[in-house]
């Protein structure tokens, strides 16, 4: 991870790119590929992209090491067997078990005022530059395969971790100097050369690597005063960590715009922009949002590790029959199935989920998204780009012509996305969108509300899923208890409902970082629009007549399906209150 890393990961352009020889051309030249099958790569590479090498590999054209070598060729370093190589304590402690694992470096030897690392992506040029700012000495590489890479991270530092606390501690009254005095703020020069120190790099490389570890979905760097507060989002709930110094504030801000090549002189107006990044063999994509405030830029990453996300409906914690349901809807023909709820409630996950369902050759699937957040292969993905016109309603317009089966709007957001979108289900595609509303049957309303004809809505809609996330309890801490009578009140229980049946909550362990809770699962209300539901729709009846005629037909409620889950010993009663309304 370093400098300029939003630029590499366009790996498979990079193998060809600068004036390196192609990556094929000196597998030909070893003699393990010939051209029909660096064509028939190629191809592979234009279809769902990713490097062309290990393309070669998974289709058992050439080895691991065939692949190794031609990469130390290609980059000219030299390839090294890890097996063979012995490496010193000394050595060791010139890299820090979180450099190593952010980097996916191994230090070999330190020779002559030369560090020689293996490291597993020899693309990655931008780690040895950081490094040799850090320990401000001479940086070679040398080419290791990615497995020996992490099996010699595993054997040479063993358990270590590297706590911020630790960092902070380590970092010296003239090393904080450098970053305070008047006219930082103001000095372009100034903040290049902090964006490259030592203690920057080094601290932001562990607050990334301890979010991707730690599973969070965002991290927050808030300047105010006077302190710096960073924090993570994980499971939902904000967490803060130790804060680093305020002064560090402007440089480590500053060190993030460069790494997702946004503007560092442009501090007056908001910016957005991404970085790429590969951490322990997995990629990882960080959404990066700049907001100018009184005193500095607070920043936003929104971390997306496709590694933790399982875009598989048998893992999003779906009773069978949610299951069932979800495996009929990707099967219609045409129709609108939608999904609700607030920001973060994984609506995007499900969707994704249902499509990976229903993608098959034989089968197109387009999606317009704002934005794409996981590349899925063999689906048409679109970004939305509404600063150049490229809105919902256009893209949805131009996806129709492209002969799709089955389309993903991202969000209806008015009234014209919407036509366009019942359009399509009449024209015999089936659409999936998304709509924020508090429940399934509020969505109906919605619908109508937006200026949608009722027997359009009547003779298109399949069905409406509600759904939201529940943190579950920590499998390291579970610990079980009986509920008074007034905490199964809440959930409209008696305690003779619930005798001998077990309970429990999270005790609150470093596994779970002291919540007692460990990763969410989905609870889902869904609402399938049958005849007497389209007449009640035709009729423009209100919220609460369609929510009781739903739930006379077997609709479960969101609470309901939270309570499904207590009873499991999944989540806790205070969970389910805390992300449900009750309809009495």
């Amino acid at each position: 991870m370093g400098l300029g890393q939003g630029h590499t990961q366009g790996l498979a352009v990079e193998e060809y790119g600068g004036e390196r020889k192609l990556l094929g051309e000196i597998l030909i030249e070893m003699g393990v590929a010939d051209e029909a099958a660096i064509e028939e790569a190629l191809a592979q590479q234009r279809e769902k992209g990713g490097p062309l090498g290990q393309i070669l590999v998974e289709m058992s054209v050439i080895s691991e090491d065939d692949l190794l070598s031609a990469l130390a060729t290609q980059h000219d370093m030299p390839p090294v067997d890890l097996r063979n190589v012995q490496i010193t304590p000394e050595v060791l402690q010139m890299v820090s078990v979180s450099m190593a694992q952010m980097y996916q470096i191994i230090p070999i030897d330190f020779d002559g005022g030369e560090l020689r690392v293996a490291m597993a992506d020899p693309r990655n040029v931008n780690a040895l530059d950081d490094l040799r700012f850090i320990l401000n000495c001479s940086v070679s590489g040398a080419v290791a395969s990615p497995q020996q890479i992490r099996d010699a991270i595993d054997h040479y530092y063993g358990n270590q971790t590297e706590s911020m606390k630790d960092l902070l501690d380590e970092m010296s009254p003239d090393e904080l100097s450098q970053f305070e005095g008047p006219n930082k703020d103001n000095d372009v020069k100034n903040i290049e050369n902090m964006v490259n120190a030592a203690p920057v790099v080094k601290f932001l490389n562990l607050v990334l690597l301890t979010a991707i570890k730690d599973q969070a979905s965002d991290i927050h760097f808030e300047p105010f005063e006077n302190e710096f507060r960073i924090r993570y989002r994980i499971d939902g709930t904000l967490l803060e960590i130790t804060p680093p110094p305020r002064q560090l504030a402007m440089a480590l801000v500053s060190r993030i715009k460069v790494m997702a090549n946004m503007d560092i002189a442009e501090r007056r107006i908001p910016q957005d922009n991404r970085i790429e990044l590969n951490v322990g063999g997995s990629p990882i994509d960080l959404r990066v949002s700049t907001l100018p405030t009184v005193f500095g830029e607070s920043t936003v990453m929104r971390v997306l590790d496709r590694s933790v996300v399982a875009l598989d409906l048998e893992r999003l914690g779906m009773r069978e029959e949610e299951l069932e349901f979800f495996k009929g809807a990707v099967e219609q023909p045409n129709g609108i199935v939608l999904v609700t709820g607030p920001t973060g409630s994984g609506k995007t996950t499900t969707l994704y989920s249902v499509l990976n369902e229903a993608n098959t050759p034989d089968i197109k699937i387009i999606t317009t998204e704002d934005p794409v957040e996981y590349d899925l292969d063999g689906i048409v993905q679109v970004p939305i780009r509404e600063d150049i016109g490229v809105t919902y309603a256009a893209c949805l317009r131009s996806i129709l012509r492209q002969d799709p089966d089955k389309i993903l709007v991202g969000e209806i957001r008015d009234l014209e996305t919407a036509e366009i979108a019942i359009e399509a289900s009449l024209t015999g595609h089936l659409v999936f969108s998304t709509l924020h509303t508090n429940d399934a049957p509020s969505t109906i309303t919605r619908m109508l509300d937006m200026g949608i004809e009722p027997f359009l809505a009547a003779a298109t809609l399949h069905s409406v899923v509600a759904q939201r996330l529940v943190r579950m309890i920590c499998k390291k801490c579970k610990t079980e208890y009986t509920p008074n009578e007034e905490q199964l009140m809440e959930i409209n229980m008696r305690p003779e409902d619930v005798e001998g049946r077990p309970f429990y909550y999270g005790g609150k362990c470093e596994h779970c970082n002291k919540t007692g809770f460990r990763g969410r699962n989905a609870i889902f209300e869904i609402m399938k629009v049958d005849a007497k539901m389209r007449e009640l729709i035709m009729g423009r009846k209100s919220t609460e007549v369609l929510r009781a005629e739903a739930q006379a037909s077997g609709m479960r409620t969101l609470r309901e399906s939270g309570v499904l889950k207590v009873l499991d010993g999944l989540t806790t009663i205070e969970e389910v209150v805390r992300e449900t309304l009750a309809f009495d």
